[in-house]
């Protein structure tokens, strides 16, 4: 079992937990994974590590309700314990000495960014991240990567905060502006990273993204998490999860999240049901 050391809500539907498990944190590196279980007979969820702290033994996740499973783990308190977290798991991110790296975070991914900004600032590269939320009310970690970063830019939706833009726009403005920038690392929903993919292509940037398809087992047993990359199947477990953006076959990516969505659906009203009627049928 795996003891939760620490909660924050970080917004009303994000959350980070720090968890007990001194053999993950031990080898834990940027860009890799954990695949979580609630209990015993809980779904197995894929969630990146957002930190982590070798001396303490522990590492934190952050993670938005979505699903049955996100909405569940939401329940838990410090002195809960989870019944699996094993990992870390995938290819930890590709952060050698480029010279100039934008990092593009979308929503709560800035979790997942942080340490990557970090590590390559570790390698000697100036950092320029871009960050991008719907609204204000849903930012977080603001502080956090521009501690890590040379240069922050921030964009939301409806202008809450910083400009209003897509985060594709100021990448668009800064390679046409700066012609120094060696690699971008996009992460976040699938069709933010395949647009800033589509934004990079133009200009011949590596363009790194952090695929999410569908995962069971994490071993490339199951082959659920196959990815078409340059015309190749690749399992994201193992292969990645990082792969290049101009070779990703975005559609049948998209396509095969879809696959389970109205099981996912009914998951989710059976266990809004289940919380009503132990509330005594309250809303």
């Amino acid at each position: 079992m795996y003891k939760i050391m620490h909660r924050k809500d970080l917004t009303p539907n994000i959350h980070l937990l720090k968890v007990e498990a001194p053999s993950v944190a031990k080898k834990a590196l940027a860009g890799q994974f954990v695949v979580v279980m609630i209990d015993e007979r809980g779904e197995r969820i894929p969630l990146t590590i957002a930190d982590w702290d070798r001396a303490e033994g522990s590492v934190t996740i952050v993670f938005m309700e979505i699903g049955k499973t996100t909405q569940k783990l939401a329940t838990l308190k410090v002195g809960d314990s989870l019944n699996a977290f094993i990992g870390p798991l995938g290819l930890p991110t590709e952060t050698e000495k480029y010279g100039t790296v934008a990092c593009v975070a979308g929503g709560f991914a800035t979790a997942i960014v942080v340490p990557v900004a970090q590590a390559l600032r570790n390698s000697g590269n100036k950092v320029i991240s871009i960050m991008g939320f719907r609204s204000k009310e849903l930012m977080f970690w603001k502080d956090k990567l521009k501690k890590v970063s040379d240069e922050l830019i921030i964009v939301t939706d409806d202008g809450s905060y910083g400009r209003k833009a897509l985060v594709t726009e100021p990448l668009k403005e800064l390679l046409e502006a700066n012609k120094d920038v060696k690699r971008v690392i996009s992460i976040g929903p699938t069709a933010m990273m395949k647009f800033c993919a589509k934004t990079t292509e133009p200009f011949g940037v590596k363009t790194l993204v952090s695929l999410n398809p569908i995962m069971v087992d994490g071993t490339g047993m199951c082959g659920c998490c196959r990815v078409e990359i340059d015309g190749e199947t690749k399992f994201t477990c193992v292969d990645g999860p990082d792969f290049d953006g101009h070779l990703v076959d975005w559609d049948l990516l998209m396509n095969r999240q879809k696959t389970y969505l109205d099981e996912e659906k009914a998951s989710l009203e059976h266990w809004n049901d289940q919380c009503r009627s132990a509330m005594g049928g309250k809303k």
